[in-house]
């Protein structure tokens, strides 16, 4: 019996390994990042390349960035890298719906095509350690005796943060000044700097800054384990639970095995033990939403995300 036992566990082991390979990319792989290094989508793209590496020896993972215009640049040449597998980018929600909705940029939503999507990030609202400002009742009480005098920064316009920064104006009367930066990687340069008073960030941000900047507000259902302190907006009477989806897009052109393939291999990216410690020690918030399920999701984060565009004004100029 204790024969058949490891017997029955190699060939299982064998199985899942070889299911793994038989996933992996046949040459190394392009990772494109719409943003600069430092923000969250370059801390969760170098996760997976550690990962990945553990998983595919064989290849490597090239990260490459082309950032700009907030992540708008890289997503409308997106289509241009070749369609063999060997390019994937990171793309974001709700960046890929509010931007094209805007009409600034030079794609549009169907362009962009989603092969999985990995992690949330909730909304939180940050100013530094050092800031007088110490609670999210004396940033109402400052904001609402100094209209438009404090500045957020933000990352990229007609992004998460930014739509997050008009719902938390809206949503407790008082005007802020959005700075919009290249990426969270600018931003914290200038948050960190003092050259803006704070920031409409994510709980991501609060956590890898810890010590040096202070979460008054995040938006969950309940407190984040590793920002105890910071309430929920739910426990100051706004009902705001809400961030920012990341996931991976391809070229329209990869052929719909490569995508599955891609898809499968970054499902099981995201269920390895070591992705799930690394995304909790960064505050992110593993999601699984593979080709098999993207037209749904997309269909209803469309009509979600349009809806709030609305709201915010967004392309109404």
């Amino acid at each position: 019996m204790r024969f058949l036992f490891h017997a029955v566990l190699a060939v299982m082991t064998f199985t899942a390994g070889n299911a793994i390979a038989q996933n992996c990319p046949e040459k190394n792989l392009n990772y494109w990042q719409a943003f600069p290094s430092g923000g969250e989508s370059d801390i969760s793209g170098r996760h997976q390349q550690v990962v990945l590496k553990k998983r595919c020896p064989a290849i490597e993972t090239i990260i490459q960035y082309k950032p700009g215009a907030g992540g708008s640049l890289m997503w409308s040449q997106m289509n241009s890298l070749a369609g063999d597998g060997s390019h994937i980018v990171g793309i974001n929600l709700p960046h890929i719906v509010f931007q094209p909705i805007e009409g600034q940029v030079q794609y549009k939503t169907d362009d962009v095509t989603p092969v999985f999507w990995f992690h949330y990030t909730p909304d939180a609202l940050v100013v530094l350690e050092s800031s007088p400002i110490k609670t999210m009742q004396d940033f109402v009480k400052a904001a609402k005796q100094s209209p438009g005098k404090i500045s957020l920064g933000g990352s990229g316009l007609n992004s998460a943060n930014h739509a997050a920064h008009e719902r938390m104006n809206a949503a407790f009367g008082f005007k802020t000044t959005y700075i919009p930066f290249k990426g969270t990687g600018d931003m914290t340069t200038n948050v960190i700097g003092g050259h803006v008073g704070g920031a409409m960030s994510y709980t991501a941000f609060a956590i890898n800054n810890k010590g040096k900047v202070r979460a008054l507000a995040v938006a969950m259902d309940k407190r984040h384990p590793l920002l105890p302190d910071a309430p929920t907006f739910k426990e100051l009477g706004i009902d705001w639970v809400d961030g920012a989806y990341r996931g991976i897009g391809v070229p329209k052109s990869t052929p719909a095995d490569v995508k599955k393939r891609i898809s499968d291999l970054w499902m099981a990216l995201n269920n390895d033990p070591e992705m799930k410690e690394l995304a909790a020690k960064s505050g992110f918030e593993l999601v699984n939403v593979g080709v098999e399920q993207m037209d749904a999701f997309m269909k209803d984060k469309i009509k979600l995300y349009t809806e709030g565009a609305k709201r915010l004004g967004l392309g109404s100029k």
